[in-house]
């Protein structure tokens, strides 16, 4: 019956998860991680102001959110400098990206991304039966030089680019953004995802008009504002694609509780402002435990640092199992010649001793 019940294409998809959670690690193993390091969210947590405001919103949970997003639109657009028909807000950038994909990719569309970049982007194309095109890493990069030749060669309908990237956490500086969307197909979107842009260097984000029908550009307050529990991203384009997602969104996809919390985070910016510093703090430090015990911490404009284990994949898995085992949740890049890495992500002091402590046990456990 499941079968009748599905499209030839839906039929067709494997059953897969692009990211095993803690949670299900945990069940498996019967026992819960020390550090949580694994998945890219903020361990310095949300602003205290977005805690209170949506503990205020909790009373009010019994009503739908507004299906508009008034007001986190109209703050976002001041915060960016554009209009309000610019912004589109929706369940973090992976949902928008699924609704992205829906507008735009038909059967067979092609579809340019990296080979080993963020997969989720991959899984919704495919859902909608898209054709993917994947350019090589330039060594630990992104290749924006590589994917424009493949746009260009297929007359791809999207190309996809994080910047900064995961899973390696290279970034590339804002010209090459700039040159690459002057360069860009007349019949392809630059799908921008910066979800780690407030972790960047300056001089990382591209100047970009808000209505360049070019691009869109997504964003995120589950990383820097530590909100991913709210799922709450929003994205930036021209007012005529942004208003296309209206057709197909979730109209009330967020709740209450998200939109008050990310409106709160957004106006305390100070506490981003510490955030960032603990973030730096914190990337130093994991970056110095790495080389302590022999690995290379790439460097990272991000919230993470991919670590080079040096004896290829089946060694970095190694040691990423002997972390889980150990109850130091952590992850790694999926995809040659990256899988020689793990990838770990920021946290307070009390995750980052426990792996501290736990790395050189796994290490010598596998000498």
């Amino acid at each position: 019956m499941t079968r009748a019940l599905l499209t030839p294409l839906a039929a067709s998809l494997p059953s897969t998860v692009p990211f095993v959670g803690p949670e299900t690690q945990e069940r498996a193993q019967g026992f819960a991680f020390l550090a949580r390091l694994g998945a890219n969210e903020s361990g310095f947590g949300p602003s205290p102001a977005a805690i209170a405001a949506m503990q205020n919103a909790a009373a009010e949970a019994w009503m739908y959110g507004d299906p508009e997003n008034h007001d986190l639109k109209a703050a976002l657009a001041a915060h960016h400098g554009c209009r309000p028909e610019n912004i589109v807000v929706g369940e973090g950038i992976d949902g928008l990206l699924g609704y992205l994909c829906r507008l735009t990719i038909a059967a067979g569309d092609p579809v340019v991304t990296s080979l080993g970049g963020y997969p989720t982007f991959n899984f919704h194309v495919a859902g909608f039966g898209g054709t993917l095109h994947r350019a090589p890493y330039k060594a630990n990069h992104e290749d924006p030089e590589a994917l424009l030749a493949l746009a260009t060669q297929t007359r791809a309908k999207l190309l996809y680019l994080a910047n900064p990237d995961n899973p390696m956490g290279s970034h590339h500086p804002a010209e090459t953004l700039e040159s690459l969307i002057d360069a860009l197909p007349e019949c392809t979107l630059l799908v921008l995802d910066e979800a780690y842009i407030d972790f960047a260097p300056a001089g990382t984000a591209p100047r970009i008009a808000a209505d360049d029908p070019r691009v869109i550009r997504f964003r995120t307050f589950s990383k820097a504002h530590g909100l991913a529990g709210a799922r709450v991203g929003y994205a930036i384009t021209a007012p005529e694609l942004a208003d296309a997602f209206n057709k197909v969104r979730n109209h009330f996809g967020m709740g209450r509780i998200a939109q008050a919390g990310a409106l709160a985070a957004l106006q305390d910016q100070a506490y981003l402002a510490q955030t960032l510093a603990r973030a730096a703090a914190a990337r130093a430090r994991l970056s110095a435990i790495a080389r302590d015990n022999g690995f290379d911490p790439l460097p990272s404009a991000t919230n993470f640092v991919t670590m080079d284990c040096g004896r290829g994949g089946d060694y970095a898995r190694a040691v990423l199992a002997g972390l889980v085992a150990r109850g130091i949740f952590v992850r790694m890049p999926g995809v040659a010649p990256h899988d020689r890495c793990i990838r770990v992500s920021l946290g307070d002091d009390a995750a980052l001793d426990a792996f501290a402590e736990t790395l050189p046990q796994v290490i010598a456990a596998l000498a």
